[in-house]
């Protein structure tokens, strides 16, 4: 029995790591404003696809009327911002009171704890069994924890008992708390007790640094703005309570084409689903999330369905838009989902665009109908790691131009860790472009045009060119699974350097794993 039960690292690897929680778990017992200038007369660099005689990129974004745009204020179009890390005090707290408790005793009495404490009931005989021969074969107790949390027992009790879910934990206590329900009212005072009803009330509220507006499971009406600013020693936290549980989905009759435009800095949005799916009257949604502000935090977010149905134009969008037309630096995209974005083919719909400094880590990003992580304009110093991206026209553009404050180009720009998968082109650099950018240990593979094309001599290196072998690949299914396989060339592969500590589904990575190439670990 016991033999049966160790767990070996391969024997984890199939037994433990590619399985769900909630599977290990059932199989054991467990039971109104607008973007104002900046989005309306914006417009998206155009990809064309030509490739040198050289065999360089060719590959230019069509030029813009920067005069124009600076005349009617709004820029000609935007990218992403990011930095490396936040303050101290923002890091996230996995569960350390439980943690310390859990960690004493033998390895039954450990996961017998986290019965009681995460699932609050007494642990079934063939959940211990299970779960305690996993711990005593050196599975650490902070990665049962995880799977526990992950489990839809757990996610349905929180649910159940109105306690704050997953993307809690990554939020430090704040001084001033806002609290948003589909039940609620906005003539109410916000608190737990009588929340508001929208997040438009909630945005008059939370004007002061060191605020969490906590929004609980619902749909709610986008098509809102942020604009307070948070310090680095408060910041502002949008956190659904429950990961994807809080929707943002377009109004009735919508005023503008974004469902949320944040202008704040040290601003973070956590957790929300973002659907652009059924579009009421007016104008249609062409971008998801969007921020002109610096120090930003976009992390754990699913965006989706948006501008599928617009015409295609120069007038551009994005799923996830980083921006430094209004002096916007140094932001997170963390661990978001992208996908169905613009109409197919179009190539002036992004899906991750930035066009600042800061860093792009651990997302999945499919179905685009441009390019799945486009740097432009001001794009410059910008980590990206950790990424899958496929099915899109391109699956990553680094470069600059159509300038709004320099001309320098995109410089000092490190990838690696990606997965650019079944895109039409893979890897790009476009326009101008430094020669301090870096690209390693990428997987590349199956982007028939052509996987990289670089400039300045510079050269990729650790480029693995090799089927992935996701779980559940195809271009048209509604929910890819893009977990890797126990076979998958990506595992292993990758570099520490400026990985992100977890995945996206909360998993640790470390050395002793090995770093994994994409947004999953294995």
């Amino acid at each position: 029995m016991k033999k049966q039960a160790s767990f070996s690292p391969a024997l984890r690897i199939n037994a433990l790591l590619c399985c769900s929680a909630a599977v290990l778990l059932s199989a054991c017992g467990g039971g109104n404003a607008d973007l104002g200038g900046a989005a309306n007369s914006q417009t998206a660099a155009a990809i064309t696809s030509s490739v040198d005689a050289a065999g360089g990129s060719a590959v230019e974004p069509n030029p813009t009327d920067a005069a124009a745009a600076q005349a009617s204020s709004a820029p000609a179009n935007f990218a992403m911002q990011g930095y490396d890390g936040q303050p101290a005090s923002t890091q996230p707290r996995l569960l350390a009171s439980i943690s310390s408790s859990a960690t004493a005793g033998t390895p039954a009495q450990q996961v017998t704890e986290l019965y009681r404490t995460l699932l609050k009931r007494e642990p079934d005989s063939a959940g211990l069994t299970f779960w305690s021969n996993a711990v005593a074969s050196g599975v650490p107790i902070s990665q049962v924890e995880a799977e526990f949390k992950a489990s839809q027992e757990y996610i349905n009790l929180q649910a159940a008992t109105g306690t704050v879910t997953a993307a809690a934990t990554t939020t430090p206590a704040t001084t001033y708390n806002y609290y948003v329900s589909p039940t609620g009212s906005d003539t109410a005072a916000g608190t737990k007790a009588a929340p508001f009803k929208t997040l438009a009330r909630a945005a008059k509220a939370a004007t002061k640094a060191s605020t969490t507006v906590w929004v609980a499971p619902g749909t709610y009406a986008g098509g809102i703005k942020t604009t307070a600013n948070g310090t680095a020693a408060g910041r502002i936290y949008w956190v659904s309570t429950t990961k994807w549980g809080a929707k943002i989905v377009p109004p009735t009759s919508s005023s503008n084409n974004n469902a949320w435009d944040n202008r704040g800095n040290y601003v973070s949005i956590i957790g929300f689903d973002v659907d652009g799916t059924n579009s009421g009257s007016g104008t249609k949604w062409t971008h998801g999330i969007y921020t002109g502000g610096s120090y930003g935090m976009i992390q754990d977010n699913h965006i989706h369905h948006i501008a599928r149905s617009v015409a295609c134009t120069s007038a551009g969008g994005s799923a996830i838009g980083v921006d430094s037309y209004y002096h916007g630096v140094k932001s997170d995209i963390v661990s978001n989902v992208v996908n169905d974005i613009g109409p197919a083919g179009c190539t002036y719909v992004q899906g991750i665009y930035v066009s600042t400094s800061g860093t792009i880590k651990n997302n999945l990003v499919y179905r685009v109908g441009a390019v799945g992580i486009h740097l432009w304009h001001d794009a410059t110093d910008v980590v990206i790691t950790n990424n899958t991206v496929t099915s899109s026209n391109f699956g990553m553009v680094v470069g600059g131009g159509d300038f709004y404050y320099t001309s320098a180009g995109a410089n000092n720009v490190y990838v690696a860790n990606n997965i650019i998968y079944d895109n039409k082109y893979g890897i790009s650099e476009q326009g101008t472009t430094g020669k301090n950018n870096k690209y390693v240990n990428n997987l590349v593979f199956q982007n028939p045009t052509y996987n990289i094309s670089l400039r300045n001599g510079l050269v990729a290196t650790g480029t693995i060119s090799s089927n992935p072998l996701f779980k559940a690949y195809s271009k048209t299914a509604a929910t890819p699974d893009f977990h890797l396989t126990s076979s998958s060339p990506a595992i292993g592969r990758g570099t520490a350097t400026n990985a992100y500590p977890t995945d996206l589904d909360g998993k640790p990575r470390n050395a002793s794993t090995g770093y994994d190439l994409g947004a999953y670990q294995h």
